[in-house]
């Protein structure tokens, strides 16, 4: 199948790729940057925030992987005007399978971005196009991000009373390749982590794990989303589990040498994949829910 995947800058998409390329798809990537195509994937500039270039990247597609959001920092112009451009062009192309992936607890507690992925859930069931959601537990990559970014700080603030429940990218990635394959389901997927743990327990391994010490102060985040996290609603035992635990991931197994180790080892220090905090799609696109800073909602 020929695929477009939105949002294929950001922490997803960075999994997605590959796997669509190993399960032998032709894959176009959906950038705000110019980049250059390669392989099996084929970068197409477009903007779903103006809609400039939409039309021409849907335009013979089979099916989209639409990961693109705003996520918690942004403003929803990408999750819902965004989401309901892309869908008048694939509509219009004649897109006969879109694929969402959410967020899992946006039908529990449709507070904020949260509220933003709802909404765009349901533009999605109304469109007349082939559908399947995926919602997904918080991915395990991007709180390493944000575990590192306030690792800055002297002291990380702990709320022992919220569970997480920390998915592999790799693993949503696996499952959403599966589902395009399988054509719409008309229908939301739950996928979580293998385990749940209190905020505590996640801070503490990551911090074993990366060797920084720092010491943690117990605190009780306020407002109404971390207020439904600590219900429980944004963890599920619903379809399906990952395996790779939290301790798995921050203890990878040395990867084995590939024929491609060369090549895959020097690319320019210069160039944009080396250089994340310069690309406008991580701005844009790329928000993935992970670990915030306590704040009032």
């Amino acid at each position: 199948m020929r695929i477009l995947v939105t949002g294929a800058t950001g922490t997803l998409g960075g999994a997605m790729l590959p796997a669509l390329v190993r399960a032998g798809h032709r894959v176009r990537a959906l950038s705000r940057k110019e980049r250059e195509s390669s392989g099996r994937v084929d970068w197409f500039w477009g903007d779903l925030v103006s809609g400039k270039g939409v039309a021409d990247a849907v335009h013979g597609v089979d099916a989209i992987a639409h990961l693109a959001t705003s996520g918690p920092k942004g403003r929803g112009a990408v999750d819902v005007p965004g989401t309901r451009r892309l869908l008048l062009a694939a509509r219009e192309a004649g897109v006969q399978h879109l694929l969402y992936t959410s967020v899992v607890g946006v039908d529990r507690a449709a507070i904020g971005f949260l509220g933003r992925k709802l909404e765009a859930e349901r533009l999605i069931g109304e469109s007349g196009i082939g559908w399947t959601v995926l919602r997904a537990t918080r991915y395990q990559q991007s709180l390493d991000q944000r575990l590192r970014a306030y690792s800055s700080f002297p002291v990380m603030l702990v709320d022992r009373s919220l569970p997480w429940q920390p998915v592999h990218t790799g693993e949503v990635a696996a499952l959403a390749v599966a589902l395009l394959a399988g054509g719409p389901e008309g229908r939301e997927f739950e996928f979580g982590g293998p385990q749940v743990m209190d905020t505590e327990e996640l801070v503490r391994t990551w911090l074993q794990a990366r060797n920084v010490h720092r010491p943690c102060l117990p605190v009780h985040y306020p407002g109404r989303l971390y207020a439904a996290q600590r219900d429980g609603e944004l963890v599920t035992d619903g379809d399906s589990r990952g395996v790779i635990t939290w301790h798995d991931f921050l203890h990878p197994a040395p990867p084995a040498l590939s024929d491609d180790f060369a090549t895959e080892h020097t690319a320019s220090p210069t160039s944009p994949a080396n250089q994340p905090e310069n690309d406008p799609d991580l701005h844009v696109y790329g928000g993935d829910e992970g670990y915030e800073r306590p704040t009032r909602s």
